[in-house]
Order: C-alpha cells, then structure tokens, then sequence
C-alpha cells in the first residue's frame, strides 16, 4: 500500500482527478481516498510510488509520500 496526503485536494471532483490519473498509470490499482483527512491509499498492480506520484503532480495536485497506516 502506497500512501499520500495532498493537501490541495478539496472536493468530489478533485478525488475524480486524481482517481483517474492514477488508473492512467496502472489501471489495476486499487484506490481509496479519504477527503476528510486529504489522504490518498492507493494498492498499486504494476506502477511504482514515484510513478503514481507523478501522476497526482500532472492531474494538478501536490501529493506528499505518508507511511501507510501512518
């Protein structure tokens, strides 16, 4: 499990973007997304953290790497 806060990330459409940016890069990945606490969960099939960050960068958002469960 890969894990990051992004902060800038307010609202429905926001996790959207962000969802989809992820499945971009690794269509199996499984997501969960939490808006209260602005944390991203993402069980990746293939991708590496350093690519689904970049992911998160280009859909517009600025992800911070958390340790999972942390």
């Amino acid at each position: 499990m890969i894990a990051f806060q992004v902060n800038d990330m307010s609202c429905g459409h926001c996790v959207g973007a962000i969802t989809q940016a992820v499945k971009g890069v690794d269509p199996g990945a499984r997501i969960e997304v939490d808006l209260a606490s602005h944390r991203v969960q993402i069980e990746p099939a293939g991708a590496d953290g350093a690519a689904l960050a970049d992911a998160i960068r280009e859909a517009g958002y600025t992800p911070e790497p958390v340790a999972a469960g942390g």
